[in-house]
This record gives structure tokens, sequence and C-alpha cells, in this order.
């Protein structure tokens, strides 16, 4: 699919709404077709119906289950804004073909060791979800938001694991579908035995989603003022507008400066797309225009924030603009690198 596209994830709002309306209408008027839907091991080994396979690893059956792993792919969409739709529906097709071959595998180690006959699994598009947590676990730097009680830290990934830890403990043979999609995506993600050249979607396959999906599920940023939750003081709300004004001008600035990179080559100058938010004052918000004498000499950036950002694949040039324009905020240079 077109990487211009892959930044509002046509992929992922498919796979987050379809799957979703169809498991809320088989559990509310279609009950009687559920049973196409079960995650059947036994008729799969016995009377090959892999169909069952299809069906049973697509759909869940259980709502909690498909609100859960609703969540997880809303919040791993980044990996399609990183990495291109068809990179990640590379990986989301070879992590569902591993962990189908690990499930069985499984099944059988539990009925050979433990003697427990295993006839049934969860059904869902479990096992991918599961192995997104690893390029999550890898990629995705771990920004401290507060800690509580003193000692326990809440990061910027402390939800998505929660979540991943409720969806874990839905069902009692999940954790089977749960490590077989951590090795599945361990491997796929580790490229053992290339199976990330061999597992993948086709260029031809990708136009024709792209023609269909892109149309029906990419959406533009919404242009509307967000209206401010109530209860906020004036003082807030005028703060939070010119922030969103900020980000909106920052944004086209973006744009622009891309398309000149594009003509002209060089690198982005990152400290005319940072509004200096941080030296503009609560009170100073007469004047719309930041004055160009108060902004305050390039700060130091620490080698390991940038040695993170490279590490997600970003040059260094980019790191240390993007962390010397967000004044070393980790968290705001990821962002603005990762959308932009």
């Amino acid at each position: 699919m077109a990487g211009g596209a892959a930044d509002k994830a046509p992929l992922s709002k498919s796979l987050l709404l379809v799957p979703s309306a169809i498991s809320i209408l088989l559990t509310l008027l279609f009950q009687h077709y559920q049973k196409f839907f079960a995650y059947n091991l036994q008729a799969v080994k016995e009377d090959f119906q892999i169909w069952r396979l299809v069906c049973g690893r697509t759909i869940c059956l259980d709502l909690k289950d498909t609100f859960c792993s609703s969540l997880l792919i809303y919040n791993f969409r980044i990996f399609e804004r990183r990495y291109g739709s068809r990179k990640f529906s590379s990986f989301l097709l070879g992590a569902w073909m591993l962990s189908a071959l690990f499930d069985l595998l499984l099944v059988e180690i539990t009925q050979y060791m433990f003697g427990i006959t295993i006839n049934s699994l969860p059904s869902g598009f479990l096992g991918p979800v599961f192995a997104l947590f690893v390029p999550f676990y890898f990629s995705i730097p771990r920004v401290q938001v507060t800690q509580v009680l003193g000692h326990f830290s809440i990061t910027n990934k402390s939800l998505v694991y929660i979540l991943g830890l409720q969806l874990l403990t839905s069902g009692s043979y999940i954790w089977i579908l749960a490590l077989s999609g951590l090795l599945s995506g361990i491997c796929y993600n580790s490229s053992i035995l290339k199976v990330h050249q061999i597992l993948r979607v086709p260029r031809w396959v990708a136009k024709i989603f792209s023609w269909t999906l892109e149309p029906v599920f990419s959406s533009s940023e919404p242009t509307n003022e967000v209206r401010v939750g109530m209860g906020a003081t004036v003082d807030i709300q005028r703060q939070q507008r010119m922030e969103l004004l900020d980000r909106q001008i920052m944004m086209s600035q973006v744009a622009q400066m891309r398309r000149q990179r594009q003509q002209q080559g060089g690198m982005i100058n990152w400290n005319r797309l940072f509004p200096p938010l941080r030296h503009r004052h609560n009170a100073n918000y007469q004047d719309h225009r930041p004055s160009e004498q108060g902004i305050p000499p390039p700060t130091e950036v620490s080698e390991e924030q940038v040695a993170r950002l490279m590490e997600m694949g970003f040059s260094r040039g980019d790191a240390l603009e993007a962390l010397r324009a967000s004044n070393n905020d980790l968290n705001v240079a990821t962002n603005f690198l990762l959308q932009h």
C-alpha cells in the first residue's frame, strides 16, 4: 500500500472495525452462526477442515477478547505508520501463519507431557496481536510518565502491557495463543530462517488492497478545533487552543519542508518546525507571534536519548535536531519523528 496513506493506517482501521462488527453481530443477532467461527482443532486435524483456521483465527466470539484486542490493534497502528501498510500486513500474515503452526505444536506438546487433550482454543485474531508485542518491546522507547507510591514507574507503554495481561487472563487456554504469538513474532522480527522474505504480501495484492481499503478506511486529519472538556478554566482553554493551532501550523510546515527536502536535498530544520511553546508563558497569549529575541540558544542533548532514537531508525541529524527543538523531551521528539 502507498506510504502516504499508511500514515492514516487503513489496515489497522479495517482490522479494528470489521472483525469487531462481525463479533458483535454474532453475539447479539446471529448466535446460530457462531459454530462456524469456533477454533475447533479436532475438526482441523481429523476432518481436515482447514477453513476453520481462517474463520476461527480471525473473529472473536468473546466480546471481552474483542474489546481488548481492538484496543491493542489501535495502539499498534504506529507500526503501520512507521513501516508502511505492506510491510505491516506482511508481518501480520507471517505471524498469523507461524502462530497457527505453533498452536498445533503446543497442543500436541501439552497432550504428550501433561495428558491434557485440547479440542478447541479461544477464537479471534489473537496470535498476530500477541506477536506485535515483540516489535513493541524492542523498538518503542520506554518513557516514564509518573510514579506510583514513589517506587513503581508508570511509562508510556504500561497501559498496553496491562491490556495484554487482561487478554492473557481472559480464557483458560489463551496462554497457548499468547505463547505461539510471541514465538511467531520473535521468528519474524529476528528474521529466523528468513521467514520475512518467504511470508510476505505480494506487491500486486498490496495494490489491490490499497485500491479497496484506502478509500474506505483512510480519513484526513480533523481540521475543526477539538472541544475542551468541561470544567477547564479559561486560561487552560486558551493554552490548549494555542497549542492546537501551533500543531496545525507545524504540520503544514513539515509538509512544505519535506517537499523542499525532496527537491533540494539536505536536512530538515527542526528548529523551524517546533513552536517555542516552552518559552511562551501562560500569561503571554495576547501576541500570537513569539518574540525571536526570547528564544534561548540550543540546549545540550543526551547521547543516550540520541541513541534510542537512532535505534528506531532515525538519522543522527534528525534525532539531534528533534531533541534540541523539543527541549530534550524524548516523548515529544519521538512522536513528531514518527508522525512526520
